[in-house]
């Protein structure tokens, strides 16, 4: 009889321990899918868990608007891998700024958001407020700083103390880009206009393009523009001598636009056939508006250059770093 029941109770333990295991092995499995290891960086790891909270908002976004289920699956792979790219620069960067020993105190992020709130004019209660709009605590939003703060005092260190700028650099890129500082030229236009009927004939159009030529032969004699432009023209302009005002180059039509913009003042073109009827333009006056001179340009263009070479170094920068680091994403 003992025998009976010690190979009873043995039985029972065999049991527990096979269900137990059974159980153990599927929530750990359970607990694989939910949150399994998706990439590996260095010393660091990225869950699924972690991806998912970045690439939901996202992922909304584009289901939302209704693509079609080939073109959604697309945009949303091609999303997935943006993000978890974006992922391992952060990871990177932070292993930076501890390799660095990079530290951001408290006082930094109170003078942080005393500035926000100086900036947009808010309360504290305004700024918990606005805050509780976009989903942040208080708690969060100073997590945020500190790492924005943290990450741009790498960037220093990094890239921008190594950035030198010369006087070269400057000139260069002034003469390159000349016509954004000597100021853009505006051309005060008059012009005289025969209107063609959409349904006239082709014998009808030539005979009004005819009639411009003769126009266009009087002003070569020596006519005044505004005398033929009040006496010819069908625009509603043609009482103030077919005055259109004035145009930067860039406001006219491309027909008009090659026409114009070589001409000098007292110039007219020849007959142009138009969209509204055949044409002539008449240059009347040519001004440039005040530019900047290469020492008033200079700061302007010394920020421009610093940020898109900070920009270029950073990148080179990250690359590097990806090249020496170990990384490795799961499929």
């Amino acid at each position: 009889m003992r025998v009976i029941n010690y190979l009873y109770f043995l039985a029972i333990c065999v049991a527990f321990f096979f269900a137990f295991n059974i159980f153990f092995i599927s929530e750990v499995r359970s607990a694989t899918i939910v949150d399994r290891i998706i990439a590996v960086v260095n010393d660091d790891i990225i869950t699924l868990t972690e991806l998912n909270q970045l690439f939901k908002p996202y992922a909304d976004k584009i289901r939302a608007y209704e693509y079609s289920p080939e073109k959604e699956t697309k945009m949303l792979f091609k999303v997935r891998e943006d993000v978890i790219n974006q992922i391992i620069e952060q990871k990177l960067a932070d292993q930076e700024i501890k390799r660095n020993k990079i530290v951001v105190g408290e006082k930094e992020i109170d003078n942080t958001i005393e500035s926000v709130k100086k900036a947009s004019f808010y309360s504290d209660e305004e700024l918990g407020e606005a805050l509780d709009k976009e989903g942040l605590s208080i708690e969060e939003y100073r997590k945020r700083i500190k790492e924005q703060k943290l990450r741009a005092k790498l960037v220093n260190i990094e890239v921008k103390s190594k950035i030198v700028i010369t006087k070269e650099d400057i000139n260069s890129y002034y003469e390159d880009n000349i016509e954004s500082y000597i100021g853009k030229k505006k051309y005060h236009l008059r012009n005289i206009i025969m209107k063609v009927n959409t349904l006239a004939s082709e014998a009808d159009k030539l005979e009004i393009q005819n009639k411009m030529l003769e126009i266009l032969n009087k002003l070569k004699g020596g006519a005044p523009f505004e005398v033929m432009a009040s006496t010819y023209s069908e625009s509603p302009s043609a009482n103030d001598g077919g005055d259109l005002g004035w145009f930067r180059i860039d406001e006219l039509s491309e027909q008009l636009q090659k026409k114009i913009k070589e001409m000098k003042a007292g110039e007219f073109t020849s007959v142009i056939d138009t969209e509204l009827g055949y044409q002539i333009f008449f240059v009347q006056d040519v001004v440039r508006a005040s530019g900047k001179s290469l020492e008033e340009a200079s700061p302007e263009i010394q920020e421009k250059l610093y940020y898109k070479i900070v920009n270029k170094k950073y990148q080179t920068w990250l690359k590097e770093l990806k090249e020496r680091s170990y990384i490795k994403i799961i499929r």
